[in-house]
This record gives structure tokens, C-alpha cells and sequence, in this order.
């Protein structure tokens, strides 16, 4: 038996709950015969209350407290059904859309989350927020916004994209951008699951980072993502030694690795220009030779000598492709050697694009070694320069004579390119290659138009233009 106090046995109730049913039953008419009616109904009622102003205006509250009160209970209602009927039109049941929700970018799910109860539930769940891409959102996303999105996701937290892929042609400090210490705070924080992370792409988050604040502060946070197997740094302006140090020790399951070292102005710290010897180089040298699933390494305007670079190519037993383009200190020496040293490498990708100090006869060299038949694993080589290779005299030669027909008839199985377009020519190569996907070749275009603007800064120090023809 019901309570003397239930809804359904309250007088109260049942009269309110009879004045909405009649209400809600008034029979059709016009919107103006309607409004007419409660205007009339209203004056009445306020004729009827008191003369006093206060007793009036407490009626007409009461009044527009009711009307929002029906308003906001037909939202309501408009609300459940539009979520069932979505429910029941949808043709995606909820994990597959879950599904779907976990591969497009963070502000595509969040738009998503916005249209209707149904998608925004999905939206919710930790699934759905298994890859955070923040990179078509850099300008409306702050530090807490990150933070919130990773709690989300929790465990289920697989790749994370951040940064802006496009930048000004200087370093700037007043980005708005997500930044590298509140990186680390977060990396550090005990919701964040950086043991499932598996892929961490970074866009130009260094570039807003003063060179005088500590490297290794910046870079620790990697220790805490061991499981990683795609990392991908574009915008570097910290020397990069420490990072390998700690990639050396924690992150040995690396497949892809891609760092691009910013475009620094000549007075950039010597910290950051240095130039990477074989002792500089050691925890680099480490990282690939003790990392048994690296296929591919991308080390763009990085200041490698020859020797470190004859050592990455050779080293690795599982490395397949090898970037190092717009090297401002590789002049190609360690390729005279390369084809014999690599008699079983399993690398078939080599990229040097755009290095201002390859010289051509060790392209020469290079090419004649693969022609006797060396090197046999490789499979594509690029060696195209936007302002030519260094030749014999010094200066800049944009027509360098290799035996391109001969290389041809003996090595079928190798495409070589060596593009050197004229000082005159408005055409720029790129260093970005068919296997690098959108995002690097964005950058890369838009590094080459920096390039056209600018000599490299990185060699301003030990050769002048003139020197170089």
C-alpha cells in the first residue's frame, strides 16, 4: 500500500499534475488566439491578487518560474527522444563507434561529443581517447585541457600527438602551445598511464623553451614510456645527447624514430650546434646499436661527422632506413666505405637530401662502389641537393657527372635520385620521401621555403658563402 505522503496520493500533486494534463491538451489553435489567452488570464489574475505592487510582481515571477519550468521539462523531453531515435537510426552499434571515435584527431571527438547524448556517451568512454591527436587544435588547447584528455583515457592511452606542424622561421618563447616542463609534471603524475603509450609524436614543442633551462628535466619524461615504438621530435632545440642517453636506457623497443633539429640561427648556443663526433655521438651510437627493432631512423639538420654517420649505417642489424638529410656537416666521405663495410646490412632506404657540405666525388666513389655490385641490400638512394654538391675547386656543382646509364644497366634493383635544379630554378627539393607520411611532408615543404630564403645558418661559422662558390 502506498504512503499517505506518496506523489501519487498527494492532493497537491494530483491537482498540479491535472492542470498540466489539461494544459498540455488545450486544444489546437492559433499561436496568437493562444498568447491572447494568457495575456488576458494573466491580467486577471494580477486584477484578482492585491493592489500591492510587491504581491503583483511575486505573481508575475511565479509566473515566468512556471514557463521555465515547462520549458526546460519539454527540452528535457526532446532531448530523449531525439537520443532514441538516434540510438535506433544509428547503424554503428556502440563499440564499433567507440571504435571509430578512437581514430579520428581530438577535436573531430570532441566535436562528435557535442551533437547528441548518444555520441557524447560514446565520446566518454576511456576508448575512445586511445590516440589524443592535438595538432589540429594547438591554438584553443592549454596545459589542463592535455591533462584532462590523458585522465580519460587512463590505460588505454596509446598515442599522443602534440604541437603545432607549423612554425615561424624563428625560435619564438611565448607560444601558446602545450609546453615540454608541463610535459614532464604530467608524465610524472600517477593517473598517467605512460607505460601503454606506443607512439609520441612532439611538434615544435622545444621551440618556446629558452636554451638556458635544464636539458635532462626535459627529457626524463621518456623514462617513464618504456613501451614506446614510434617517437617522432620535429622542432628540437635542445642538444639532443641527453635524449639519447635516456632513450639508450629506457626505450630500447623503438621501431620508427624521427628527431629534426630546428633551423637555429648562427647565434644559437654552441651547446646546440656542436657538431657530433664519435664522443659526442656515443649514447646515439648506443641507442641503435642495442635497440633490436629499429627499421627506421630519421636524423634531419642534424651536425653528424662521417664517422658517426659511417657507424649508424652500418651498426644496426635490423635498420632498413636511414634519413639524414639537411646535414650541415656530412661531406660523404663514410659512403666510400659504405658499400664494402655493409656486405650484410639489411639497410635499403638512403636519404641524404639537401647537405650543404656533400661533396661529389664521394657520390662518385659511392656510385662506382654500388656499380661493381657492394652494397647489395640497398634499394633507393637520394642524394638531391637544392644548391648542388660540393665539387673539386670548392664551388657549387649543380651538373655532377656520374655514370647514371652505367648505374642503370648493372643496378637494376636500385633507384638512385639526384636531382640538382639551378641557382635560377624556382623549383626546391624537399627532404621528405614516399614512405614519410602527410604530416613530414608538410614540414618539409615548408622548410624548403625557408631554405630558399636563408643560407644555412648552422655553417655560417666555419665557411662563408664565397667559399663554397
Amino acid at each position: 500500500m502506498d504512503s499517505p505522503t506518496s506523489p501519487t496520493q498527494n492532493p497537491s500533486s494530483l491537482h498540479a499534475g491535472l492542470i498540466i494534463s489539461t494544459l498540455l491538451s488545450f486544444p489546437y489553435s492559433s499561436p496568437i488566439s493562444i498568447a491572447s489567452s494568457f495575456d488576458q488570464e494573466l491580467e486577471k489574475a494580477l486584477a484578482y491578487a492585491s493592489d500591492d505592487a510587491s504581491v503583483q510582481a511575486c505573481l508575475v515571477d511565479r509566473t515566468l518560474q512556471l514557463a521555465s519550468l515547462l520549458l526546460e521539462s519539454t527540452r528535457r523531453s526532446f532531448r530523449k527522444r531525439a537520443t532514441a531515435h538516434n540510438s535506433s537510426s544509428w547503424f554503428l552499434p556502440p563499440e564499433l563507434t567507440i571504435k571509430v571515435f578512437s581514430m579520428v584527431d581530438t577535436k573531430s571527438l570532441m566535436q562528435a561529443a557535442a551533437c547528441c547524448t548518444m555520441f557524447n556517451k560514446c565520446a566518454m568512454d576511456p576508448f575512445s581517447y586511445a590516440h589524443i591527436d592535438m595538432t589540429k587544435c594547438t591554438n584553443e588547447v592549454h596545459n589542463e585541457d592535455l591533462c584532462n584528455l590523458t585522465h580519460r583515457a587512463g590505460k588505454e592511452l596509446r598515442s599522443l600527438k602534440l604541437g603545432s606542424l607549423g612554425r615561424s622561421r624563428y625560435p619564438s618563447w611565448d607560444h601558446p602551445f602545450v609546453d615540454a616542463p608541463f610535459l614532464s609534471e604530467l608524465f610524472y603524475d600517477a593517473d598517467f598511464f605512460g607505460s601503454g603509450l606506443k607512439s609520441l609524436r612532439l611538434y615544435n614543442i622545444w621551440t618556446n623553451m629558452r636554451f638556458s633551462l635544464s636539458v635532462c628535466t626535459s627529457f626524463n619524461m621518456f623514462s617513464v614510456c618504456s613501451n614506446l615504438t614510434d617517437l617522432r621530435i620535429v622542432g628540437l632545440t635542445l642538444p639532443p645527447m641527453d635524449l639519447f642517453k635516456i632513450l639508450a636506457e629506457k626505450c630500447r623497443l623503438i621501431e620508427h624514430l624521427c628527431i629534426e633539429n630546428y633551423h637555429l640561427p648562427s647565434k644559437a648556443s654552441p651547446l646546440i650546434r656542436c657538431n657530433i663526433d664519435i664522443v659526442k655521438g656515443s649514447h646515439l651510437i648506443e641507442f641503435v646499436t642495442n635497440s633490436p627493432n629499429l627499421t627506421s631512423l630519421r636524423l634531419i639538420h642534424f651536425p653528424l661527422n662521417d664517422e658517426v654517420a659511417h657507424i649508424l649505417a652500418q651498426s644496426s642489424c635490423t635498420l632498413k632506413y636511414l634519413n639524414l638529410s639537411r646535414s650541415p656537416t656530412i661531406s660523404g666521405r663514410f659512403l666510400r666505405d659504405l658499400g664494402n663495410s655493409c656486405k650484410e646490412s639489411p639497410l635499403k632506404t638512403l636519404i641524404m637530401r639537401n647537405c650543404l657540405k656533400l661533396q661529389e666525388k664521394e657520390v662518385l666513389e659511392f656510385c662506382n662502389s654500388l656499380i661493381k655490385g657492394n652494397f647489395k641490400s640497398i634499394r633507393y638512394i637520394d642524394v638531391s641537393n637544392n644548391r648542388g654538391l660540393v665539387s673539386d675547386d670548392g664551388k657549387r656543382s649543380y651538373k655532377p657527372k656520374f655514370p647514371l646509364e652505367k648505374f642503370k644497366e648493372e643496378r637494376l634493383d636500385v633507384t638512385l635520385v639526384a636531382d640538382f635544379p639551378s641557382p635560377c630554378s624556382v623549383k626546391h627539393y624537399p627532404v621528405c620521401h614516399e614512405e614519410d607520411d602527410e604530416e613530414l611532408r608538410e614540414i618539409e615543404m615548408m622548410e624548403a621555403g625557408f631554405s630558399s630564403l636563408d643560407v644555412d645558418s648552422s655553417s655560417s661559422d666555419d665557411d662563408s658563402e664565397e667559399d663554397l662558390g
